[in-house]
């Protein structure tokens, strides 16, 4: 049975409503406006969360323009370095805490991706509600274990990951005291093309781990995250961009606030519509039964006569006998004289055998 939690006051796991979380990443643009209207978007998109990235340039890279830190891997970034990239894309840690402030006076939950042991120190003062672990750093089992040890939950991203590397850094996180874990699905492309999300991969983490399983995804449309919903899938996390058109190392492939909100829209009606194991007509489904199939005259019968096939069918509405029953029916008489397009019931069909009439 998959295991739940709480982030806040909201219930994480199946059976919950999904956790949408706007991932701000770069989109803030060095800003501090920006990401104080990016958090308002997110609010008005209809997110739960807003999740930001705690790290500065020297905390995730070195400033080296050896080979190695150069990026030729077929992304956004090629020709740059890390420390390059980084140095555009990161938050300044002093706004965090406002920001987180202000998401809460929206009503939404705020945490961070820490990408070293002093951002969760950094996070761990401004009293986060969960800590997040990005799928890139999901080998890096003392950071894992750093997190794991706040008693906080833990939300793992795992992009790239094999079923080993998923297990290690959960029984590492285990192991340092939490058991409040979630896995996200994440195709680590930016964007991701729809033929790489493989997200039939989310039962078989939930079954295989028995923890809440989501969804970060990189896509850019709204099939995704609906079939991700449909498949079981707890928590949906998207980048937000106040707009594509603003300069910035993630505009490419995140959304703007009118297309989260879509997303958010189907992502509801989604798991409205999975429900409950459920049959027979329940609701504004009990209205339809009138126009099932019954037992009706269809032709002007005198009393006496036999139900033959000419004068009995079986047609829509439903206010008739039940179709089950035209073969005993047939061959019987009527008890008195039927009007065409009358329903059958017993009270019509006579009770005495067909010769008793004769005489």
């Amino acid at each position: 049975m998959t295991a739940r939690f709480q982030i806040g006051t909201r219930d994480i796991g199946p059976g919950a409503p999904v956790y949408v979380i706007a991932e701000l990443s770069a989109n803030h643009n060095q800003d501090f406006e920006t990401a104080v209207q990016t958090i308002r978007g997110a609010k008005e998109a209809g997110a739960d969360a807003v999740k930001l990235q705690t790290y500065t340039p020297d905390t995730i890279t070195l400033a080296s323009d050896r080979a190695e830190f150069h990026i030729n891997a077929g992304t956004l970034w090629d020709g740059r370095t890390l420390h390059d990239l980084y140095r555009e894309a990161f938050m300044p840690w002093e706004w965090q805490p406002r920001l987180k402030n202000l998401a809460e006076d929206l009503g939404l939950d705020l945490f961070s991706s820490a990408f070293d042991s002093t951002a969760v120190d950094f996070l761990e003062r401004m009293n986060v509600p969960a800590h997040k672990l990005a799928s890139f750093e999901l080998v890096d089992i003392p950071l894992i274990q750093k997190m794991a040890r706040t008693g906080k939950p833990l939300i793992l991203s795992t992009g790239m990951a094999t079923l080993g590397e998923i297990e290690e850094a959960v029984n590492a996180a285990r192991q340092a005291g939490t058991d409040q874990i979630a896995l996200l699905k994440c195709t680590s492309a930016y964007p991701a093309p729809p033929e790489d999300m493989n997200l039939r991969t989310i039962p078989e983490m939930m079954l295989h781990f028995g923890l809440p399983v989501g969804l970060s995804d990189h896509t850019m449309g709204i099939a995704a995250p609906v079939a991700a919903v449909a498949l079981g899938a707890c928590i949906i996390e998207k980048h937000l961009t106040l707009s594509r058109s603003l300069p910035g190392p993630d505009s490419a492939f995140s959304l703007e606030p009118h297309e989260f909100k879509a997303i958010v829209e189907a992502v509801r009606s989604a798991e409205k519509a999975l429900g409950k194991v459920d049959f027979g007509a329940h609701g504004k489904q009990e209205s339809s039964k009138s126009f099932r199939r019954s037992l009706f005259v269809v032709e002007d019968i005198q009393q006496g006569d036999e139900f033959c096939a000419d004068n009995v069918r079986s047609i829509r509405p439903g206010y008739g006998l039940h179709p089950r029953y035209l073969p005993e029916v047939l061959g019987k008489r009527a008890a008195k004289d039927i009007k065409k397009g009358t329903p059958l019931d017993w009270s019509l069909v006579a009770s005495y055998a067909p010769d008793a009439i004769a005489g």
